[in-house]
């Protein structure tokens, strides 16, 4: 997405910056006129490592259901979830290095509401009873296991939607079609994660040690472990196929599919070959099969 935070300069952007307060509601603006001041900081958290927070130190948010990078928090949901939004955000106002400008952008939402994006993920305030949550508070963190603190260093990231194959059929869990939501990996960025069901433990069968068919399923090539709190770390393992890394889950090799084209939560994947030939990875799935 292009970063509309920055694309225009001067007088044009304040002029669209008052068109734009003057036509949406109240967005929670965290902009309060000090535009050097850092708005957007990285705290050390005791449980959860690195995380995103905003300038009054309270936590940030993501949402598994906005794997496709809209914000589908809507109705009752919008009453505990707020959009986080902040005017005009420039890169000397993200406190830590690890923090690059590039990485967010901005959306507007069903109910006209502008709001931030990191890495594709909309942010989103905790605020039980309508208030958001006190400064290093973390209590939103895997609420029903789709909702997580934000984080700059996911390597595993979890989305929450409909398996919808290259023939447009949509399958539930189990591969059989029909509407279902499945919980399923994917990486920091949105893009869906898959698994071959012919590898066996820690084992990739797929890749050619030429690697001349990668692009079809490139392997998740990756030496960090940084998941959402719902997933056991120790069933993450990083193994070496022909000389470069692949992370695996519960012994699967994972992969990208290359067919997807880098579109955040696409799934056509799962119908290559033959339907759940490449299952999407889930938090319960078995132990690959020994060699």
């Amino acid at each position: 997405m292009k970063n509309v935070l920055q694309s225009v300069p001067g007088i044009v952007m304040l002029g669209l910056v008052g068109m734009t307060i003057g036509s949406c509601s109240k967005n929670n603006s965290n902009n309060d006129g000090l535009t050097n001041q850092k708005q957007i900081k990285i705290e050390s958290n005791a449980t959860l490592g690195k995380i995103i927070v905003d300038k009054d130190g309270r936590s940030l948010y993501f949402f598994s259901n906005d794997a496709d990078g809209a914000n589908t928090c809507t109705g009752g949901c919008e009453a505990l979830w707020s959009p986080f939004f902040i005017d005009n955000l420039t890169a000397d106002q993200l406190e830590d290095a690890t923090l690059k400008i590039a990485d967010f952008a901005a959306i507007t939402t069903s109910t006209n509401k502008r709001q931030l994006t990191y890495k594709g993920w909309p942010l989103y305030y905790y605020t039980p009873g309508g208030t958001p949550e006190a400064a290093g508070a973390t209590g939103g963190e895997a609420i029903d296991g789709i909702w997580f603190v934000a984080k700059p260093d996911y390597t595993i990231m979890l989305a929450n939607k409909q398996l919808i194959g290259s023939d447009n059929i949509h399958y539930k869990s189990d591969y059989t079609p029909g509407d279902q939501n499945t919980i399923f990996f994917t990486d920091a960025v949105g893009n869906t994660l898959y698994t071959f069901s012919r590898d066996s433990a820690n084992i990739n069968k797929f890749t050619k040690n030429d690697f001349s068919n990668n692009n079809l399923f490139p392997i998740y090539d990756t030496t960090r472990i940084w998941v959402p709190s719902v997933l056991d770390k120790t069933h993450f393992t990083i193994t070496n196929v022909f000389g470069r890394n692949q992370l695996s889950y519960n012994g699967w090799p994972l992969y990208h599919f290359g067919d997807d084209g880098g579109v955040r939560g696409s799934t056509k994947g799962i119908t290559f070959g033959a339907v759940g030939r490449w299952p999407v990875p889930v938090k319960n799935m078995p132990a690959a099969p020994a060699q």
